[in-house]
């Protein structure tokens, strides 16, 4: 295995039982450099876990718990993840069997120390993934609840590919005497170095024809996209389904299930584009990411460090595309500054611009539409079996809407519809049947006035002459009584 600088300027001084500020550029190895040592200086078998470390998103959690898990196999270590989506009954029954190291987010560690599944009096060695992330404003009451139930004398370990200056010294309050260990020159840019990053003004009514148009490239593998808000991780998503492309999202609104179940069937190729959020831009390592696609400018110098080293990892040569709108220049400009990078003014990019296809590798007439000869159908996240242990979320959405378009692709018969039997109407009455009672009555009036007629005939009076009837032309005598 190829050893990294900041393994072999880290792991001696961890090995020595010293408190580290780590910092090294993503995909060099951050996470061997501190589990091979915490590993090797813990005691194994007790029942009370004697390391801890802590991960600011699920996804990292399960990530280093695997790394740990794979790394010490030999050595026979029990290593658990705690994070939240999940039932807290595998996770409490796993406690109560013993552990060595437990991996966790700092939501679900609370709440398993609160109800006294978890104790904490016998960490010796405490790691904090991701540092600058982890002791912000957003985590930093967490982490200093989890470090008060810590025993003072430890070995702590921090960190990040970015480590701003107020982040280092705050750290400093929680380690004794650390040492900083910084795996590349001063004078360098936290980016990537072996990254090819493109960054292209363009037009928000534009980017999603860019984007499918630049998922066409040459040599493109597996592709991240990074959207700001959850609402444009799904748009995006739905756009790039019905176009033609194998894609999934991934953010906070979705269950933990169908985040792993995302996750694992990009990891496996059978989904080829990734859309999330930043949820998914700290420390998730996949393999032969050859693409990220900033749809949206991100916030920050450090956002866009990490984004860009979902590729080029492990010495890999990766390309990351950045799409500015009008509106973001302000703060893109600010980014490229901080990072000394070359794109002060991105020049103005359309879907149908020549260097766009030229520098990117697009053929020429690519439309934004995937070929049908080239779409590999929706069976990835159909291949992968959901796994519903803990779910506590309801059915999604997006997940309806996946389940409607897979229902349209089998051409599933629909049910047809009952008939509905309308009845016109008139003054509250059917017309039909207001027309048979007309029917009925004019009938009716017909033989009444027939009969009155007939009456009328019978009830004709005779002249009658001294009590008898008069004669008539025709010589008969008829007799009439009259009153």
């Amino acid at each position: 295995m190829e050893a990294f600088p900041i393994q072999e300027l880290a792991l001696p001084i961890a090995l020595g039982g010293h408190d580290i500020i780590g910092q090294a550029r993503t995909g060099t190895g951050k996470t061997l450099a501190f589990g091979a040592a915490l590993l090797q200086r813990i005691e194994h078998g007790g029942r009370e876990p004697r390391a801890l470390v802590v991960a600011p998103t699920r996804e990292l959690a399960l990530q280093v718990t695997d790394d740990l898990l794979v790394a010490g196999g030999k050595l026979g270590t029990r290593v658990l993840s705690v994070y939240g989506g999940r039932a807290y009954e595998p996770q409490i029954e796993a406690l109560r069997e013993g552990v060595d190291v437990v991996v966790g987010t700092p939501g679900r560690l609370l709440d398993l120390v609160k109800q006294k599944h978890l104790d904490l009096s016998k960490v010796g060695v405490l790691v904090l993934d991701e540092a600058d992330r982890m002791l912000d404003l957003g985590f930093l009451p967490d982490i200093e609840r989890i470090i008060d139930r810590i025993p003072a004398q430890r070995q702590t370990m921090l960190f990040s590919a970015t480590m701003p200056g107020e982040i280092a010294a705050l750290s400093r309050r929680y380690l004794t005497r650390p040492t900083n260990v910084r795996a590349e020159s001063h004078t360098e840019s936290d980016a990537t170095p072996q990254v090819v990053q493109h960054v292209f003004q363009a037009h928000q009514m534009d980017k999603p024809e860019m984007l499918a148009r630049l998922l066409q490239a040459e040599g493109r593998g597996l592709t991240m996209v990074f959207c700001q808000t959850k609402r444009a991780c799904d748009r995006v998503a739905a756009d790039l389904a019905q176009r033609g492309f194998d894609a999934a999202a991934v953010h906070g609104d979705l269950g933990q299930s169908q985040r792993e179940r995302a996750l694992r069937a990009f990891r496996n190729g059978k989904i080829g584009v990734l859309v999330a959020t930043d949820v998914a831009a700290r420390g998730l390592d996949v393999d032969d990411v050859t693409h990220v696609v900033n749809y949206e400018c991100p916030d920050s110098a450090d956002t866009y460090v990490h984004r860009i080293g979902r590729t080029g990892r492990a010495g890999k040569e990766g390309v990351a595309v950045t799409l500015v709108d009008w509106s973001d220049l302000v703060r893109w400009k600010l980014i490229n500054s901080t990072l000394d990078l070359p794109f002060a003014a991105p020049e103005e990019t359309y879907s149908t611009s020549p260097h766009f296809f030229e520098v990117l590798g697009i053929p020429e007439g690519t439309k934004g539409t995937l070929p049908a000869d080239k779409r590999n159908g929706r069976a990835g996240l159909d291949a992968e079996e959901l796994e519903d242990i803990g779910e506590t979320g309801k059915v999604r959405s997006h997940d309806r809407g996946r389940d409607r378009d897979r229902d349209h692709e089998h051409e599933r018969p629909r049910p047809r519809r009952r008939k509905r039997n309308r009845t016109r109407t008139r003054a509250g009455q059917p017309v039909e049947a207001t027309a048979r009672e007309t029917e009925t009555a004019a009938a009716t009036d017909n033989v009444v006035d027939a009969v009155a007629t007939e009456r009328k005939r019978s009830r004709t009076r005779r002249r009658t002459r001294a009590g008898k009837p008069a004669a008539t032309g025709s010589g008969t005598a008829e007799t009439s009584q009259t009153a």
